[in-house]
């Protein structure tokens, strides 16, 4: 299509758009090509002479038209300038200076600088002196020895650092018996809701799924025997012993526990927990020991919960897929699940409680004021708060098998 017939073919308004484009950057090229002169009157000098406003804001020439002029000039072995006093600039200007001095460098062209204003001078002087090579991170080697030791120290250090929170708990603890706390109840209910009523879906959904997968795997083996109604043995004493307050507490990390480190990582880097310092509020007392109670009281009810519906699942799983009679599952639940078992479970879901309310806010309080430092502490947080349920849950499980519980 022809020019005049593409013209013709739009709206006044869209062609008086596309001549206004083409004009403004006409009028661009030719008031960047007036803001630089190059004169070549001496031999294998270059001058250079700048004129106009050298600002971002107003564009300006690109550091490649020099570039080209080199390319065109090779016997060039000196670059002046020559600008003029009614200049106006800014960090483009230093940009497009920085630009020529790179590409003389890797010519071997001399620059002299004495043409410039005095700022300009200071400033890309100073740009000059900086080594990039310098701000890159210096990776030292170290030795197995070093290493190991250096761990060893932080493990102690951590040590101590938890001793501290853990003291500093207990004193928030005892005013609040005594009545001389400064927690704030509403901060406390919310915080129960969020450990508690709005996890209640997913806790719903991973406990079924959860006591599914106990109805099948147990199937398929007793299935050969011909005592698929031990099913529901194995679903009932298998959630309410421990499964269900492991999953809840690994559910309950990941969702809750991260959130108190990155809420209180958050606060410390903006200095907050400085503030409640500076106003005499002790933080563990006004921020820590609500969540560690929220999440103390309602662990235990989130597992009782969960028990309920893992049973559920191999309930249904059972009925409808092993063609087990629901009254006999009822029945052979209720006669293996002893009360000592519910009580274990119990027992696991308090410790879970403790461990990841303390875990999500010691590293939430202590973490380091950067964006880094508060994804380091949310992820330490999650990790921490699962190997204490994965070793508390291995301890329990210990002295339960030699008190015959």
């Amino acid at each position: 299509m022809a020019e005049s017939d593409y013209a013709e073919g739009l709206k006044p308004r869209a062609l008086a758009r596309v001549v206004f484009i083409k004009l403004t950057k006409a009028i661009a090229i030719i008031m960047n090509s007036e803001k630089i002169v190059f004169d070549y009157s001496t031999p294998k000098v270059l001058c250079i002479e700048m004129k106009g406003d050298w600002q971002l804001s107003v564009g300006m020439p690109a550091a490649s038209k020099v570039t080209l002029e080199l390319a065109d000039h090779t016997d060039i072995t000196q670059i002046t300038f020559d600008v003029s006093e009614t200049i106006k600039w800014d960090s483009g200007f230093i940009s497009f200076l920085l630009h020529l001095a790179k590409e003389c460098e890797r010519r071997k062209i001399n620059i002299v600088y004495d043409g410039l204003p005095e700022g300009a001078r200071k400033l890309l002087a100073f740009v000059l002196t900086i080594d990039e090579k310098k701000i890159l991170r210096q990776y030292v080697h170290e030795s197995f020895l070093e290493r190991t030791g250096g761990k060893v120290l932080q493990v102690i250090e951590k040590r101590y650092v938890l001793l501290e929170f853990l003291g500093e708990l207990a004193i928030s603890f005892g005013r609040l018996i005594t009545g001389k706390s400064y927690v704030r109840w509403n901060d406390f209910a919310f915080t129960v809701q969020r450990c508690g009523v709005d996890a209640f879906f997913l806790v719903s959904l991973l406990s079924v799924l959860l006591g599914m997968i106990l109805a099948f795997v147990g199937a398929i083996q007793l299935k050969m025997f011909g005592a698929q109604i031990y099913v529901a043995d194995i679903v009932g004493i298998a959630m309410v012993r421990v499964l269900a307050a492991v999953m809840t507490g690994i559910f309950i990390s990941g969702r809750i526990g991260a959130s108190f480190a990155a809420e209180l990582g958050i606060m410390q880097t903006n200095e907050e927990i400085d503030a409640l310092k500076t106003l005499g509020v002790s933080p563990v007392e006004f921020l820590v020991m609500p969540r560690v109670l929220a999440l103390f009281i309602m662990m235990p009810l989130l597992t009782l919960y969960a028990d309920l519906m893992g049973i559920l699942g191999g309930f249904i799983i059972s009925t409808s897929m092993l063609n087990l009679n629901p009254i006999e599952y009822w029945h052979h639940t209720q006669y293996a699940v002893k009360i000592k078992y519910l009580w274990v479970g119990l027992i696991h879901s308090l410790i879970f409680g403790l461990i990841i309310a303390i875990a999500g806010c010691l590293h939430g309080v202590k973490c380091e004021r950067s964006a880094a430092g508060v994804g380091e502490a949310t992820t330490s947080a999650v990790v921490t708060s699962i190997t204490g349920i994965v070793i508390a849950t291995a301890i329990i499980t210990f002295i339960c098998q030699i008190l015959g519980v």
